[in-house]
């Protein structure tokens, strides 16, 4: 039996450089720095070209490895059968590990980008390395959502399928503030134009990221842990956060802030199958994942109950029937 730890994952990292890219700001960044992996069985067309292409999207400041929630539904028959499919997971444009405010130096002198950016600078990566002009399909999960939506709206002829996780086709209203109320809490920093990490700048980060706290489990989750347990978790998070980088998570947050591709979706030719939680305290599917469906005219619903809440993809396995029966039509 395979082990998918951490170690595995640190071992199937690589880097690709692109030799520049531009954003859609005109902005041109050179020696461009991409980091992904990839899982699965590559198979090839007359033409030599990969047909069997799955690509994953992470979420806000994630990487590659956040493909790990797809394994337990990877095994020999499974919805995302290992022998059957080949998965290219990238860490996306402004995230750490690919090119990035922290990664290239550049902190608040780094372009601004938008999740189109993201779509073309994964394209153009695909493209480059692997000669892929068609994927059969793509994954996202939160903000990767954001991303495999655009996608499908700018190049509806890329990829067959599109699976939407915990995400929604617009930031509004709650969700708009959370990320309104960040930008806040890190330009109130005189230190955060300087572009230069202070002691000032530690604790506002730890600030800004701890404003997230309450949109992962659900609240019952939360109600049933004591305030002891609760204070502990808080403190974790808030002590973990401070690996992130501040310049990264503002940028990400913005690009966030101002996703919405509401009055596109009409333009999706692909099957898109929408995963959502009723406990998602980030985008409930009342607002988000039910109104996303009836927008977007070839597409199925999978709601689901769970405390994990915007967690809920790290759970596959619990909806493993469905994906199956969804991906039985493109294997």
């Amino acid at each position: 039996m395979k082990i998918y730890d951490e170690e595995y994952l640190e071992s199937k990292k690589e880097f690709y450089t692109m030799e520049s890219f531009e954003f859609e700001n005109g902005k041109v960044l050179n020696d461009v720095t991409v980091e992904y992996m990839t899982f699965g069985t590559p198979k090839y067309d007359e033409q030599g070209k990969l047909k069997n292409v799955i690509v994953y999207n992470h979420g806000s400041l994630g990487n590659y490895a956040s493909m790990k929630k797809i394994f337990p539904v990877a095994f020999k028959g499974g919805p995302f059968d290992e022998e059957k499919f080949f998965f290219i997971s990238i860490s996306a444009l402004g995230s750490p590990g690919s090119c990035s405010p922290s990664t290239t130096d550049l902190k608040n002198k780094f372009p601004k980008y938008s999740v189109r950016d993201i779509v073309n600078f994964q394209k153009q990566f695909l493209k480059e390395k692997f000669n892929i002009s068609h994927i059969l399909g793509i994954i996202g999960n939160s903000m990767g959502g954001f991303v495999a939506l655009t996608q499908a709206i700018e190049y509806p002829d890329f990829s067959d399928f599109v699976i939407c996780g915990l995400s929604t086709y617009k930031v509004a209203g709650h969700d708009y503030i959370l990320s309104k109320f960040v930008n806040e809490i890190i330009e109130s920093d005189p230190d955060y134009a300087k572009g230069e990490l202070t002691y000032s700048l530690i604790r506002t980060l730890r600030m800004a990221c701890l404003a997230e706290f309450n949109f992962g489990l659900s609240k019952k989750a939360l109600r049933e842990m004591s305030n002891v347990e609760l204070s502990s978790e808080f403190e974790n998070f808030g002590n973990e956060s401070i690996e992130v980088d501040i310049y990264d998570l503002k940028y990400c947050n913005e690009c966030c802030m101002n996703y919405d591709v509401e009055s596109d979706l009409n333009r999706i030719k692909t099957k898109v199958l929408i995963i959502a939680c009723n406990q998602d305290p980030h985008f409930p599917p009342e607002f988000d994942a039910i109104p996303m469906s009836e927008l977007i005219e070839n597409s199925e619903l999978i709601v689901r109950d769970s405390d994990l809440g915007h967690l809920f993809f790290s759970d596959l396995e619990s909806i493993c029937y469905e994906l199956k029966e969804f991906m039985d039509g493109f294997s």
